[in-house]
């Protein structure tokens, strides 16, 4: 022992304990994996995949001591995933290999090669190892097998082994009050506490977090607190010395956590790192889990390792990062995100109210205060603490109010409604816009409701006599764009069989409101205000109001007597004849006459139109016939691309989404791929925030953009135990190929469950969804007798 503690004076040089030094660092040979200080603070071993040195901490700098790679060609056993220097023996330390090997190297050995031992019992990567904190030969390991192994240094294989039956082991950690107790995180978001004395099963286990929990760290004051991080960008502070774990605090990251160390003398404080983008320390106190309490910004890539200089040293923080670099922080340098925050929050709630909370607060006097209909909710709030002088935080009396808009105004009913009753896919397109046309119309929304229209008519297919717009203007002589407000309804509307002139308007020769049409022109005359639009071929114009129109008011007229119609020809001068045409042919049912007399057609017999009146609205103006053949294809993308652009704009991405899928492939080369996402993911966060789960899964399913579709087929992986011989299931089926019992049998009712199949995960018993539920209404136990407190959630 004299001789070890020789050879680590040595390789110190000095420094010891004391709380000297500043921020600081230095280059290593190769991105770091993880560090570990020793018990003393005079050293820092980092490790990776090509790196394993010893570097001793020196008032000013890093000085590099010791390298433990030795060998013309290093094995894979100096590839460390993982080190930890051992608090109690200064010269152990042990790593955790990429290729499965727990190695102890002991820094006594006169020789170059420190290797002390090496274990191969782990199949896999070998994610952590942690020494007892108090037991010099006990070591700890975990790994991707899934297994965690006990190793006593004194022994050459491993002194018990213990299976989460569960996927891979991240992290292992003694807690440093209770001697046999250590607690384990898995991949599949669960944490179990194990008793050295008894591998074969878990004290406890519990689900800690949303997918993956990547580590793990006891408090090392208050015994019983436990700190986890997981994928879920969350770090979770647990009580574990209540019978059930309480989670007592939540920090809300943003990045998967990678680490997480409490700050040794500050009962409130841990520091984290990310496990990807994120590039910086955060210090936080839970108590105040929304902006870091300090922030250390010095690595420019990911941060792999932290570690507190001293176990009771809270000043200083060591760190390793893949930027090949190692740092020490000095607390007093951290940046304070605290001191940049903005002093002022806004916030929208769902029924309309705003609510501002600022150092003053910005309502006025209390006679002007509108008071909440039900009275159940008051504003402003005011906030006055009490001084506290162990408070860390700065005092200031903050006062949050709250606006109030009209309950009717502001509710999103009409959201969930249109979310509910749209039609997306499964019938023509035709019957789709016109069936969300009346969806629309039905809710209140005539804007809407046109819209759907309009995009029917732009892309039905021509050959449909039904909805073509070519169909219903191509045989019209040229109209002029106005507005029903401007032009007097028709006093006899049984009087125009003959499209003729209206009776109203016989005899008012000379009015000079009358509409003409030049021959061989290719514009309108609007006598009214003596203009001339100019016109070019295939050119329409289109212009949405507010009114609430029917494609067949806007589009098509009812005759009182068909018989009377005459049939149209077209001026073989004027207009080059493109098809037959039909008996009867659609005429623009809104457009009128104003007391006009009939407009004159050189070449052809004088022939007027009499039309429906209705009341103001912004109609169609087109400079020509519009013929199938004379629109190019996508001729009307840009206006619905701008439609589309705008809805979105408005904050109405239900519309933009919608008419996106239905349209489909006419018009998605037209909008980027990544305003699409953008889209679909704010519409699809609304849908789940109103719980609208089916449309959610129904929009990604029939999502044009690929980063969309693709949500909802990643595979899912679920874990089964046999419920008889709690053995993990490895086939496909029901049967347990070890016991070869049926696994899907109900507890309570011990048939065999053919349809929802609901489980504990911490006893592996179930049964069918509607037993369970019946039966931890009454009790919290398990319905099989195993004794295991089981939760439904």
């Amino acid at each position: 022992m004299e001789k070890m503690s020789r050879v680590s004076t040595a390789l110190g040089g000095g420094g010891g304990g004391a709380v000297s030094g500043r921020t600081m660092f230095c280059h290593l040979d190769a991105p770091a994996n993880a560090i570990s200080v020793c018990r003393d603070a005079s050293q820092v071993v980092v490790a990776g995949r090509n790196i394993f040195k010893i570097y001793a901490l020196e008032d000013e700098r890093f000085v590099e001591k010791l390298n433990l790679r030795v060998g013309r060609k290093p094995s894979l056993n100096f590839s460390c995933a993982d080190v930890m220097w051992h608090q109690m023996e200064e010269n152990l330390l042990a790593t955790a290999a990429t290729n499965g090997a727990v190695v102890t190297w002991n820094l006594g050995k006169p020789s170059r090669n420190k290797q002390d031992q090496l274990f191969t019992e782990h199949k896999r990567t070998v994610n952590k190892v942690c020494f007892h904190p108090s037991e010099v030969y006990m070591l700890l390991s975990g790994s991707q097998d899934g297994f965690m192994k006990c190793f006593d240094l004194r022994k050459k294989e491993s002194a018990s082994t213990f299976s989460g039956q569960s996927e891979s082991v991240r992290d292992v950690q003694f807690s440093m009050k209770e001697y046999f107790t250590f607690a384990a995180s898995f991949e599949n978001g669960n944490v179990q506490l194990w008793d050295i004395r008894r591998p074969d099963r878990y004290e406890r286990m519990f689900t800690a977090h949303n997918g993956p929990v990547f580590c793990c760290d006891w408090h090392p004051d208050d015994r019983g607190w436990l700190a986890t991080g997981g994928r879920d960008k969350m770090v979770k502070v647990w009580d574990m010395s209540t019978t059930r774990a309480k989670e007592i605090h939540c920090v809300q990251t943003i990045a998967s956590v990678a680490r997480v160390k409490w700050r040794p003398e500050r009962k409130w404080h841990l520091a984290t790192c990310s496990m990807m983008v994120d590039h910086n320390i955060y210090v936080w106190d839970v108590r105040r889990p929304f902006i870091p309490f300090a922030t250390f910004e010095e690595h420019k890539d990911v941060t792999t390792g932290i570690a507190w200089r001293h176990q009771h040293d809270p000043y200083f923080l060591l760190s390793g990062s893949k930027d090949s670099t190692l740092y020490q922080h000095m607390f007093k340098d951290a940046s304070r995100p605290v001191d940049k925050a903005n002093p002022e929050g806004l916030c929208f709630g769902l029924f309309g109210d705003l609510a501002f909370a600022a150092k003053e607060s910005l309502i006025s006097s209390e006679a002007n205060r509108k008071p909440y209909p039900g009275g159940d909710r008051r504003y402003p709030i005011f906030f006055f603490k009490k001084p506290d002088l162990t408070e860390q935080f700065a005092h200031v009396s903050s006062a949050l109010s709250v606006f109030e808009t009209g309950l009717e105004s502001g509710r999103m009913d009409w959201f969930s409604q249109t979310a509910r009753l749209y039609l997306l896919s499964g019938k023509p397109f035709a019957e789709l816009c016109d069936h969300n046309a009346k969806v629309a119309k039905e809710l209140n929304r005539p804007q809407v409701s046109t819209t759907w229209t309009m995009v029917r008519i732009m892309f039905s297919d021509p050959a449909n006599p039904n909805l073509s717009l070519s169909a219903k203007l191509g045989a019209l002589p040229l109209m002029n764009s106005f507005s029903m407000k401007d032009m007097g309804a028709c006093p006899d509307m049984g009087a125009c069989p003959d499209m003729g002139a209206c009776p109203a308007d016989r005899g008012k020769e000379g009015r000079s409101d009358a509409a003409h049409l030049e021959p061989g022109t290719s514009h309108i005359s609007n006598n009214d205000d003596n203009e001339e639009t100019e016109g070019s071929d295939g050119q329409a114009e289109y212009m949405f109001g507010e009114a609430e129109l029917d494609d067949d008011d806007l589009y098509s007229v009812e005759h009182d007597n068909p018989a009377e119609d005459q049939e149209y020809t077209l001026p073989q001068e004027a207009f080059p004849l493109r098809h037959e045409i039909l008996d009867n042919p659609s005429a623009p049912e809104p457009l009128q006459q104003d007391k006009a007399e009939s407009p004159h057609v050189s070449g052809g017999e004088a022939e007027a139109t009499c039309l429906t009146p209705i009341e103001s609205c912004s109609l169609i103006s087109a400079t020509l016939p519009l013929y199938s053949a004379h629109l190019p294809a996508g001729f009307f993308c840009p206006v619905v691309r701008d439609m589309l652009h705008y809805y979105a704009e408005q904050g109405d991405v239900q519309m933009a989404v919608s008419v996106l899928i239905v349209l489909g492939e006419r018009i998605r080369k037209e909008i980027d791929d990544l305003t699409q996402e953008h889209w679909y993911t704010s519409y699809i966060d609304l849908l789940q925030r109103f719980e609208l789960w089916n449309v959610s899964n129904e929009v990604i399913k029939l999502s044009t953009c690929g980063a969309i579709s693709c949500l909802n087929q990643t595979s899912t992986t679920l874990h089964v135990n046999c419920s008889n011989c709690k053995r993990p299931m490895s086939n496909r089926g029901w049967v347990c190929d070890r016991c070869h019992q049926c696994a899907s049998v109900c507890a309570v009712c011990h048939h065999v469950v053919k349809g929802l199949f609901v489980w504990c995960q911490g006893c592996s018993h179930g049964g069918h969804l509607e037993h369970m539920m019946h039966w931890l209404k009454s009790s919290p136990h398990c319905p099989a007798g195993c004794g295991h407190l089981c939760e439904y959630t």
